[in-house]
């Protein structure tokens, strides 16, 4: 199987559009951070396309601020592990590990409760009256890539929307497409989650 290179994380933690379609006229960007100030932990199962078509599979856990984990199929050693400060990315094949302030990945919008989304993000239309697209980008960090974030409505999530998944675009062109399912909102989430093994630490956990 082919692995992700670590050059490709800051395309993950970035994302356009999930072939998504357009919020009606009436939806605004404050709709959004309304229903990202409602979020205050998530999980759910992740399906992760990378530009060659070539799909992982895993979970996903998220809890504000700044904590995430996305745990990969059996048989994948990679890990993606945000403690608070700092994103992870763990590749147990060969004993390395990569780290990005969590301010440098467009991902903050899901994790930095506090973070002005009316700066860098936009509503963007979309086909359908349902669907609803945000893209962020921060023109002053080209950087830090593009992520579009996809929503869909409904009256029983957060502030009326789910988040369905992003699309990311790292400054290579290189796409990584995140598509949830099973999301559960503002649950109970261990610490533990964000806890993870140093390989380069090989008898103690990080």
């Amino acid at each position: 199987m082919k692995l992700m290179p670590l050059a490709a994380l800051p395309a993950l933690l970035a994302v356009p559009a999930i072939a998504a379609p357009a919020p009606a006229p009436s939806e605004s960007l404050a709709d959004v951070q309304h229903h990202l100030a409602a979020v205050k932990s998530m999980t759910a199962d992740f399906s992760q396309t990378d530009r060659d078509g070539k799909t992982l599979t895993g979970t996903l856990t998220l809890e504000k601020p700044g904590k995430v984990r996305f745990q990969y199929e059996k048989g994948v050693p990679l890990l993606i592990v945000g403690d608070g400060k700092a994103i992870y990315f763990i590749d147990y094949s060969v004993d390395q590990v990569s780290r990005w302030p969590i301010g440098n990945s467009p991902l903050a919008i899901l994790l930095n409760p506090d973070k002005d989304a009316s700066r860098y993000a936009k509503v963007v239309p979309t086909a359908d009256p349902r669907v609803v697209s945000v893209e962020a980008y921060d023109p002053k960090h080209p950087e830090y890539g593009r992520i579009t974030l996809i929503f869909t409505k409904d009256a029983s999530a957060p502030g009326g929307l789910m988040l369905q998944g992003w699309v990311a675009l790292d400054t290579q062109n290189n796409r990584t497409t995140i598509r949830l399912s099973n999301q559960r909102y503002n649950v109970h989430v261990s610490d533990r989650m964000f806890r993870w093994n140093d390989p380069r630490k090989k008898t103690r956990p990080n």
